[in-house]
């Protein structure tokens, strides 16, 4: 299912422009982050646009979208890191 809905995030984001000539992966990967700083002002202001939840959800298409570009399967890469994950120290052995 996650599959099939980061291919129809991505399809969408073909249809409305975003991955016309030439692509810039750097870009890509900074409005990914312009997502997170949103999220973080809806923590900061309470007058901000958007909800948590919605910045969440942007965070992931935007990551998903990256993805299925690069012919990433994410939901593999997500499911292998998170056994990964499952084995490691407590907080990684760092202090944060």
């Amino acid at each position: 299912m996650i599959l099939e809905l980061q291919k129809a995030v991505h399809d969408n984001a073909v249809r409305h422009g975003f991955w016309e000539s030439p692509v810039n992966l750097g870009e890509k990967v900074a409005l990914i982050h312009s997502e997170l700083s949103e999220l973080l002002e809806v923590f900061r202001d309470p007058e901000a646009e958007g909800t948590v939840g919605e910045e969440l959800a942007d965070t992931v298409i935007r990551v998903m979208d990256l993805a299925q570009y690069l012919g990433i399967d994410l939901f593999h890469e997500i499911e292998a890191k998170h056994k990964i994950n499952i084995n490691r120290s407590h907080k990684h052995n760092k202090r944060f």
